[in-house]
């Protein structure tokens, strides 16, 4: 079973930073791309920024030039480095990564892509 846990998450001041980290594991064949996404209280979740092979990157707008984002691709993990924290960033943040997962198939091996979500970090930014 492949499952995605982040962490890193916690209280911050304004102005203040925190690294996410997300670990992907189980019969991972490879990761296509690795996402952040966050849900803030009484909103929709929405997307944050994408890891996307060995070098691409994508922001959403709200988070560009502030968050970066990077991949370690041998420890199967992605990172958001946030800095100038504002309130309005305070949300629960989930990764979700496009797994290939390596599986038993009767004609031997199997290959089947999964969209896989974590279970989320919480992160306050409060004075």
């Amino acid at each position: 079973q492949v499952q995605l846990v982040e962490s890193g998450g916690g209280l911050v001041q304004p102005g203040g930073s925190l690294r996410l980290s997300c670990s992907a594991s189980g019969n991972i064949f490879s990761i296509s791309w690795m996402a952040w996404y966050r849900q803030a209280p009484g909103r929709q979740r929405e997307y944050v920024a994408t890891a996307t092979g060995e070098s691409g990157r994508n922001y959403a707008d709200s988070v560009k030039g502030r968050f970066t984002v990077s991949r370690d691709h041998a420890k199967n993990m992605v990172y958001l480095q946030m800095t100038n924290l504002k309130p309005e960033d305070t949300a629960v943040y989930y990764c979700k990564a496009a797994v290939v997962e390596e599986v038993a198939d009767t004609t031997g091996r199997d290959y089947r892509p999964l969209e896989v979500w974590g279970q989320g970090t919480l992160v306050t930014v409060s004075s």
